[in-house]
């Protein structure tokens, strides 16, 4: 298969990709929506930070804390602007989930704060009768954290369910969302399903109700051209580590007047504006939701993985994982027994695969593959929900990226051919 990445070339950028495993076999890594691996460049930049301006930022007044503060704020602004947001409305968190939580929280504090006398912004304010709308494909980190709000407030949680193909019921999206919608948080790209959800119509309905709306992009940034704009969210987040970026880094990015609507979510230094002994008062958003002592060191790696990523080209990059996903879904049709859960098209889906295997139990096709090499993810997926509306306990799944070709495809499916022969179940 012919791709528009250069692959080979691009293997060679990372050092883990030319390591064996098992015995000897060839690293295939086929696990990237779980995390990506690591180019040689950000390594370095991470590494070269920490080397040459390690230093507190935003408060040192000599020339490595002056050196460090400009490597953070510019590494901001070009993750920002990868997303086509400003920099003044990107929060740096440890992960995507804490961006969940972070928002989820402000629900929490400001319905606490009215409860007291506050005057929080009434947006965020929640009681019985009001109601969160999620989706039956989240990752448990769009979940939980809703559900444990309702928990705190009184308000009810409502889904979207699925399709048997994978794909989102919109039918009486009209009655899921009404005027007790009080936030609308979606998935863009499943993680399970690779299911590439419409979720500006989505918002679109939220806010023709007054509520606001949060994507959960994990899975859609590192794979496709994404701009903030064009979705239609108030708040959107990712994470570093699955675009090539160092771990403990997450981002939310938000609209500025709603993330200046929100209470902070963790407090202490560096977020305030000013400090008394009875009271204090909060900087202005991204400050007030990066209490302490930032991911500095991280951010700059990520920067460098967002530059090496445009230096591919987006697009290109989104073409490469179409083309490759077509052969994946094309090749697991033709094994006897493989059966996809999630749309077996490659029609508004992306790469991550999952699938069953008849007669193996996922973690044992997870283990076969494994001793041949091949690194893949087994488990619910951190989406048991979806996992039940399927009747499945566990699938297999497979995650491609930039670094992957039909090659590493070829491997797998051999692979799973091994299991079956392993297990007696070939047909």
């Amino acid at each position: 298969m012919a791709s528009v990445l250069d692959v080979a070339r691009i293997k060679k950028d990372f050092p883990i990709l030319s390591r064996t495993v098992r015995g000897g076999h060839p690293l295939v890594y086929l696990d990237s929506a779980a995390t990506s691996q690591k180019p040689e460049c950000v390594l370095d930049a991470e590494r070269t930070f920490y080397e040459t301006s390690n230093a507190a930022v935003h408060r040192g007044a000599h020339q490595l804390a002056e050196e460090a503060t400009q490597a953070y704020e510019d590494a901001r602004a070009a993750i920002a602007g990868f997303v086509g947001g400003a920099p003044e409305d990107l929060v740096f968190t440890k992960n995507a989930t804490e961006g969940i939580n972070l928002v989820s929280y402000a629900f929490s504090n400001a319905t606490a704060e009215s409860a007291w006398g506050g005057a929080p912004d009434p947006r965020f304010i929640l009681a019985p009768g009001d109601t969160i709308l999620v989706t039956e494909m989240e990752h448990h980190a769009n979940l939980i954290p809703w559900q444990q709000v309702c928990a705190r407030t009184g308000a009810s949680l409502r889904w979207i369910p699925l399709t048997e193909d994978g794909r989102l019921d919109l039918t009486n999206l009209a009655s899921l969302i009404d005027s007790t919608t009080k936030i609308v948080s979606v998935v863009h790209q499943s993680n399970i399903l690779g299911t590439i959800n419409p979720v500006r119509q989505i918002m679109d309905a939220a806010h023709s109700v007054g509520a606001l709306g949060l994507v959960d992009a994990c899975q859609s940034v590192p794979h496709m051209p994404v701009n903030v704009d064009d979705l239609g969210a108030d708040f959107i987040t990712w994470s570093g580590h699955k675009m090539l970026g160092p771990t403990g880094i997450g981002l939310l990015w938000g609209r500025t007047e709603a993330l200046n609507g929100m209470s902070p979510f963790l407090s202490g230094g560096s977020m305030i504006e000013s400090v008394y002994m009875d009271h204090s008062t909060f900087a202005a958003a991204p400050s007030r939701f990066e209490a302490g002592v930032p991911m500095v060191a991280q951010s700059v790696g990520l920067a460098r993985a967002v530059a090496y990523l445009d230096d591919l080209g987006m697009d290109a990059v989104h073409a490469h994982e179409t083309e490759l996903t077509a052969y994946a879904l094309s090749a697991l049709e033709q094994v006897p027994g493989v059966q996809i859960i999630g749309p077996a098209n490659n029609v508004d889906r992306g790469s991550a695969i999952s699938f069953t295997v008849d007669g193996i139990h996922p973690h044992d096709v997870g283990q076969i593959l494994d001793s041949e090499g091949v690194a893949v993810r087994v488990g619910h997926h951190c989406a048991w929900p979806t996992c039940r509306h399927f009747g499945v306990p566990a699938t297999t799944r497979i995650s491609t990226y930039i670094y992957n070709d039909s090659s590493d495809i070829d491997i797998a499916i051999e692979a799973i051919s091994t299991a079956q022969r392993y297990f007696g179940t070939r047909v």
